[in-house]
């Protein structure tokens, strides 16, 4: 006997051992979440300052100047930046703090790497700056304003950011301008991305909290020499809470990656792996006729295929920082 709906979802009836069940089917749901909105004065304000930043950041002016600009007034801080410039004493602290709206005045642990694209990472390091601050104020937290934020801004540092986008606090990349991601990518807390390499992440991928995604790895036996790749998540895929994916590796389409999974190779296309180091340990129920086999579960490594050279600059001031000396010790046999 059909009862009625929940959710859309027909709720049906029936008895056994003088009892009444409910059964609900176990399609999915079309909806998950529920639609949020902001109060009017609110929403007028949130879009009027998104829309100012993003022409700002389209028209011609240095970047420098509207990262700096934006920080200022998000923290609060216009009346003493004012009181600086026309000369009155300010402390130390204040000097550096004040200074350091701008990004001209900062330095980032990627501007060091020798290999990047000076050119593309003058513009992504200023826009990074202000990703990072802005998650370090307040209004980070407010998630209908921040998200839209973050997406505005994505547009204007990745190689591409596709719409709909959900981009949560704390999200942390090498450059960015090595990033791109499709349509209705959800990216949740504490991510890294590292694009020092090349960093793809297809249309409606996901990535839970804590997640690492790389694309560089470094020699075992002399670190200071760095190998890039090309990194993929792809379409429908889903890496799980605190999971790392390896440089090189192509998680595959309509995949799930396991919570704390270390993968080392490549996740084919509907499959689901988990552990340490991560394996196969099935296919996605209805998906066994068209997913490839594994021997064992065990991914198959094809990151040299996606390695990106690289030359280094003539002129570079090459020094080891490290300075180990990486020569075995002789052993008589």
């Amino acid at each position: 006997m059909r009862l009625g709906s929940v959710e859309g979802v027909p709720v049906v009836a029936f008895a056994s051992h003088n009892r009444t069940h409910l059964w609900i089917p176990a399609e999915p749901s079309a909806m998950t979440k529920r639609h949020v909105s902001l109060p009017d004065d609110a929403e007028a304000s949130v879009q009027g300052f998104i829309d100012e930043v993003d022409d700002r950041l389209s028209s011609a002016e240095d970047t420098c100047d509207v990262v700096r600009d934006t920080l200022i007034d998000l923290h609060g801080d216009r009346e003493r930046w004012e009181a600086w410039k026309a000369g009155e004493d300010v402390s130390k602290a204040e000097r550096v703090r004040l200074q350091g709206y701008d990004p001209c005045n900062a330095t980032l642990e990627s501007e060091y790497y020798a290999e990047k694209d000076e050119e593309k990472f003058r513009r992504s390091k200023h826009l990074q700056w202000l990703w990072r601050q802005f998650d370090a104020t307040p209004m980070a937290d407010n998630v209908e304003f921040a998200l839209r934020f973050r997406r505005m801004l994505g547009k204007h540092l990745f190689a591409e950011c596709g719409d709909g986008c959900r981009l949560f606090k704390g999200i942390s990349f090498t450059y960015g301008h090595n990033i791109e991601i499709g349509d209705n990518v959800v990216i949740h807390d504490d991510v890294h991305l590292d694009d020092r390499g090349k960093l793809t992440i297809g249309d409606r991928a996901s990535l839970s909290d804590g997640v690492h995604v790389y694309s560089h790895d470094h020699d075992l036996v002399d670190q200071t020499e760095v190998r890039n790749f090309h990194t993929v998540v792809a379409a429908d895929a889903r890496v799980t809470y605190d999971a790392m994916v390896r440089a090189g590796c192509r998680i595959g389409e309509n995949s799930v990656v396991g919570a704390r999974a270390v993968v080392q190779g490549d996740v084919p296309d509907h499959h689901v792996a988990v552990g340490t180091p991560a394996r196969s340990i099935r296919v996605k129920p209805g998906w066994e006729d068209v997913a490839e086999d594994l021997e064992d579960g065990r991914l198959p490594d094809r990151s040299d295929e996606r390695e990106i050279e690289y030359e280094l600059p003539d002129d570079l001031d090459r020094f080891d920082e490290f300075q180990r000396d990486r020569r075995p010790p002789n052993r008589s046999r």
